[in-house]
């Protein structure tokens, strides 16, 4: 299940135009743009969750990425969902749930939302109470962003996870 690349265009606008409209609006604007897709579209269910997520409302977007999963999503969208929707548990009080989502996306193929992954990790594993472990997880996904020390601050970053 595919979009075509007018659709993607108009999305990309849509949500450059996030702040400038109120979020019924906003949220309206989604909805009428992924009614355009097939029914149960799993990238409807993603955006229109993301939609909701992103004007303040986790309850209905959880409940959105659970659909756009159980519908198929797949490629950078499905793992975009599962940051989104661990983000949002842990929003809503279920931390743990969050951390456990996430730890087994960490086993997924590594790409470019990895220090994502890592990021909203570390923010459930601190309402969790394992502050050190989320530091280490922190410290080793900014070590590769650094112009130097990036061995040093890694090395560092996995014995204070050792040490947890």
């Amino acid at each position: 299940m595919t979009t075509n690349e007018d659709w993607e265009v108009r999305l990309v606008h849509l949500w450059k135009r996030i702040d400038e409209m109120g979020d019924t609006e906003f949220v309206g604007a989604m909805r009428q743009l992924t009614a355009e897709l097939a029914e149960r579209h799993p990238v409807a269910f993603f955006e229109l969750g993301a939609a909701y997520d992103s004007t303040g409302s986790p309850h209905e977007a959880v409940t959105l990425y659970e659909s756009a999963l159980d519908a198929g999503l797949s490629g950078t969208r499905r793992r975009r969902v599962r940051i989104q929707m661990a983000s949002s548990l842990r929003h809503l009080g279920n931390p743990q749930q969050a951390a456990d989502m996430l730890i087994e996306e960490l086993k997924q193929p590594s790409d470019e939302l990895d220090q994502a992954v890592s990021a909203f990790l570390a923010l459930a594993l601190a309402d969790l109470g394992r502050e050190r472990e989320a530091l280490s997880i922190s410290l080793a996904a900014l070590s590769g962003y650094l112009p130097r020390y990036n061995r040093s601050l890694a090395r560092y970053a996995a014995a204070l996870n050792r040490a947890a």
